[in-house]
């Protein structure tokens, strides 16, 4: 028997590694008592909703990276590289969003003809087809017959009822600061700005954001120590055990918007009394989505609307967590160091005894020794070799991410070092 060379050895750990995260997947699914879904599915699967996914995610970063890795070494590069850029798949969707496609085809399950769909939302028939079969191609969207289409439970995300199609709708508006500023006379304003003045955006931005957090699992943590918080002043396991138990229930969530990760949080732990702060216009929103998605908690006065400008407000004092989620991307280095005064953590520390940071962190695709081993931070290990160490394209979503907020409000995302030095900043 011929020895594996060095490179083949590699091959064969990714094989290995696809196999077994996907046989992990598999038995996360079968748990629920209702089997894997079907690539031909036209509804959601249980597990599609449900919050505790952390065992599944875990899985789909194992295998998409590792299918991802092993497809860039074993296909020619030239294949490669140009499908980074013959990639419409954003556009495809924009249009089946916004023409809403899903929502139609949904009245038609045993399918709907190019013909009728084109007619129902008034767009050109060829172009109609040939979005479809671009999507199609990657499960969203299903030809049944020739040119004869279905949604799939891919597609039934891009329904204009789902959070998720939101987030999307927010992404590619052509309001955006992006298109604003391709313009030969540009805007001064910024993208807060902007939303503020949008009620129509201002609703897409909010509802999106709550469909970020289905997208990226953010209340998977609840059922368990958190993986992502990066908490000043204490330890992961403290602030967990003290702040979801007894000790410390007076949350206070800095920008919440409606209630994406405060919702979920209400509903999981009554005893917690949480109070959201936003802007006013905000908070009116927030209160609609309250009263339809989660009255008891609103009602039972376990939850406060509290109108605030975090740029201009100090925050109320007497709470016993102060919660952060997604602030610090917001802002670029020199405006995280210095503004706004009002969330520097010195200011909050004199409100009450727990500060707590949600935010991603950029991990670099080296082997860095001692990653994952930080005191008071909650690091994923890295990825198993001869995988990426930040899991290569099963993390592709923070870098995106990332990116986006480069694009929108030149901020970023950060790594532990860049974390690092931010905390490190006295303010003046």
């Amino acid at each position: 028997m011929t020895e594996l060379t060095e490179h083949e050895v590699k091959l064969e750990a990714l094989l290995g590694i696809i196999n077994s995260s996907a046989r992990q997947a598999i038995a996360e699914y079968k748990k629920t008592g209702h089997g894997v879904p079907s690539a031909d599915a036209t509804t959601f699967h249980p597990l599609d909703m449900a919050t505790d996914t952390l065992a599944l995610r875990k899985a789909t970063r194992l295998l998409e990276g590792a299918y991802h890795q092993l497809s860039a070494i074993l296909a020619p590069p030239q294949h490669t590289v140009m499908n980074f850029v013959f990639d419409y798949n954003w556009a495809c969707t924009d249009v089946a969003l916004r023409a809403r496609f899903a929502d139609v085809l949904e009245q038609h399950p045993e399918g709907l003809s190019v013909d009728k769909l084109a007619e129902a939302v008034d767009l050109d028939k060829s172009k109609t087809a040939r979005v479809l079969r671009a999507l199609s191609l990657m499960g969203c969207f299903k030809e049944v017959e020739r040119d004869v289409f279905t949604n799939t439970r891919l597609s039934l995300i891009l329904k204009s009822t789902n959070n998720t199609g939101n987030f999307h709708d927010h992404m590619r508006s052509k309001r955006h600061p992006v298109y604003f500023a391709c313009r030969k006379d540009g805007t001064e304003e910024s993208f807060w700005d902007m939303m503020k003045k949008d009620d129509e955006r201002r609703d897409i931005f909010h509802r999106g954001m709550l469909g970020y957090s289905e997208m990226t699992g953010t209340s998977t943590f609840l059922h368990r120590k958190p993986p992502s918080f990066s908490i000043i002043n204490t330890t992961v396991q403290q602030v967990y055990k003290n702040t979801i138990g007894t000790m410390y229930p007076l949350w206070l969530t800095v920008g919440s918007g409606i209630g994406a990760f405060s919702m979920p949080l209400a509903k999981m732990f009554p005893h917690l009394r949480i109070t959201n702060h936003d802007l006013p216009e905000v908070m009116v929103q927030a209160q609609n989505a309250w009263e339809k998605d989660a009255p008891d908690a609103l009602f039972d006065g376990r939850v406060e609307l509290v109108p605030n400008n975090f740029l201009e407000d100090i925050p109320a004092a007497g709470k016993d967590v102060y919660y952060l989620r997604h602030i610090l991307h917001d802002w670029p280095d020199a405006e995280a160091t210095t503004d706004p005064p009002q969330l520097r953590s010195d200011v909050l520390f004199l409100q009450g005894p727990y500060l707590a940071l949600d935010d991603c962190i950029l991990l670099h695709t080296f082997q860095e020794p001692g990653a994952g081993t930080t005191e008071g931070l909650s690091i994923d290990p890295q990825a198993p070799e001869p995988m990426l160490p930040n899991f290569g394209a099963g993390s592709h979503g923070v870098y995106q991410i990332d990116l986006t907020m480069w694009f929108l409000v030149n901020a970023k995302e950060r790594t532990l070092d860049e974390m690092k030095i931010i905390a490190q900043v006295p303010y003046n």
